[in-house]
């Protein structure tokens, strides 16, 4: 639960209005794996991509952002970012 309020602070701190720019809603903690130490997880409905979005925190201190359609298929991959990179990621997926 910590990390995921950690990767929204961030967030939120990177650009104030981005979340209620992606039309963002249900954020979801998501659990510690072999992989991930956390994450957090939430619904958007941008103007290219709407589904979910998925932020993991691998245990090399780097993010990897899933992005899945509103069926949960798999739809893009972005590995090895960082904190100041999140907005800006999620922003070119999103078409903004």
């Amino acid at each position: 639960m910590e990390i995921a309020r950690t990767i929204l602070n961030q967030i939120k701190y990177a650009d104030r209005s981005a979340l209620m720019a992606w039309g963002a809603t249900n954020f979801a903690a998501i659990s510690e794996s072999k992989e991930f130490q956390g994450g957090l997880s939430f619904m958007v409905n941008g103007l290219v991509h709407q589904g979910w979005v998925q932020v993991r925190l691998r245990w090399v201190d780097d993010y990897t952002i899933y992005f899945y359609n509103q069926h949960r298929d798999l739809v893009k991959t972005v590995e090895g970012c960082y904190c100041d990179m999140l907005v800006d990621v999620i922003d070119y997926i999103e078409g903004k």
